[in-house]
């Protein structure tokens, strides 16, 4: 199974790129994992709400693939603790699923388009991130959920 991570926009604090960048490597001693953050959509500014989901959700959509289980992460989305996601990868892995698409939405979430594309919602927490920390939290927590799943000591319960 190969991950993908999906996102919208830069990442514009450096702490946030070390810590992503360390996260990613440690991730792919455990399997493949690809991140691709799209530009964000020019001129925003001058763009009510709506209209930028619409057209980053055509961007998202014009990245994931067809055969693509596609999960967001989103508020909205159901809540697991370390120990579940590590299983819900776990499922993933040994169900034939080629590729798993991670999507991490812009500041203002997702459009209709992208929600309907999706099998699944998971939420990182009931709190709100910024979709900058977003990256490096989720990042983290497939690293963890790796761990889990080969008894590593990462993880303490």
């Amino acid at each position: 199974m190969n991950i993908f991570i999906l996102g919208i926009g830069k990442t514009d604090f450096s702490f946030v790129r070390e810590g992503m960048s360390e996260y990613e490597k440690r991730v792919s001693r455990y399997n493949s994992c690809t991140i691709n953050f799209i530009p964000d959509i020019k001129n925003q500014a001058t763009l009510p709400f709506d209209e930028i989901k619409k057209r980053e959700g055509i961007l998202l959509l014009n990245e994931i693939q067809s055969s693509d289980y596609v999960v967001l992460l989103d508020v909205k989305g159901k809540h697991y603790s370390s120990v579940t996601f590590a299983d819900f990868i776990n499922k993933r892995m040994v169900s034939g699923v080629k590729r798993v698409c991670f999507v991490i939405g812009g500041a203002y979430g997702f459009s209709d388009e992208v929600y309907a594309r999706a099998q699944e919602k998971i939420s990182l927490s009931s709190m709100t991130f910024s979709h900058q920390m977003v990256r490096l939290i989720f990042l983290e927590q497939l690293y963890r959920a790796f761990t889990i799943l080969r008894n590593e000591p990462y993880h303490h319960e």
